[in-house]
């Protein structure tokens, strides 16, 4: 399986609109995150869980030709704004796009974008399935997946395991049994906003400590806010088995 982060930032992205910290002004390529999402290319199927509001940059960049299914992980703006240019993806592939959600997902896509599921569609609007899923593993073109329910605040939110990669982000908690799935994975994403502490992410030292309990091989941070620090001052406090991922990296898993 091949892994592309498309976006690692936090629903703002970094830089920041109108701020001057240190991050927001750096130059280094790994400080610039777009908002939070994956690609997965796994048994010559596609993949992206979430589709924020730079889907089309993220698509564009990482180059994806063909896209076979959307997975969400929940309904807020930063992982659902950018879905209206899969149409783009209709257009090539002459079908609509499946989309994998709990229901609650499924009925705010269908308000926001109310327009792709009328009687009368106007031309050009994108093409939807919607495919409601519940915290049971289920199969997509084939490739199965297995939903891990974690706490967003007070809000339930999907994390996703395919085979020895599991990827969780927007969470503060997670029970136990729920850690039980994450347990043998090769590779871990988890969220961690910031440094100090939020009401609905965990911070860099709640995600690592979490993630050493876990005993996972190897770790990767997402959904990392600008005021998390500099990429590379980071990194150099970190364990060896943890790094904090950019836009753009990819991984054989």
């Amino acid at each position: 399986m091949r892994v592309t982060f498309l976006g690692t930032g936090t629903s703002q992205g970094v830089p920041v609109i109108a701020c001057d910290c240190a991050v927001c002004r750096s130059l280094d390529y790994r400080d610039k995150r777009l908002r939070v999402s994956v690609w997965l290319e796994v048994q010559g199927k596609s993949f992206v869980i979430d589709t924020g509001p730079d889907f089309r940059q993220q698509m564009l960049r990482a180059r994806v030709r063909k896209l076979d299914a959307v997975v969400f992980t929940h309904q807020h703006k930063d992982h659902v704004a950018g879905l209206d240019d899969v149409r783009a993806f209709n257009f090539r592939q002459r079908r609509d796009m499946p989309l994998y959600g709990r229901q609650e997902v499924l009925d705010q896509i269908e308000r926001e974008f109310y327009y792709a599921f009328e009687e009368d569609r106007y031309p050009g609007v994108p093409h939807l399935q919607l495919l409601p899923i519940t915290n049971q593993p289920f199969e997509v073109e084939g490739v199965l997946f297995t939903p891990i329910e974690v706490m967003h605040g007070r809000m339930p939110v999907y994390g996703f395991r395919v085979g020895d990669f599991t990827y969780i982000t927007d969470t503060n908690y997670i029970s136990e049994p729920e850690l039980e799935k994450v347990k043998g994975s090769k590779v871990l994403v988890l969220d961690a906003l910031q440094r100090e502490p939020h009401i609905s992410h965990f911070t860099l030292p709640q995600a690592v400590e979490l993630i050493n309990r876990l005993d996972v091989p190897v770790s990767y941070l997402t959904h990392l806010s600008h005021r998390m620090g500099l990429h590379e001052a980071v990194e150099a406090e970190l364990p060896s088995h943890i790094r904090l991922a950019f836009d753009g990296l990819t991984l054989e898993v």
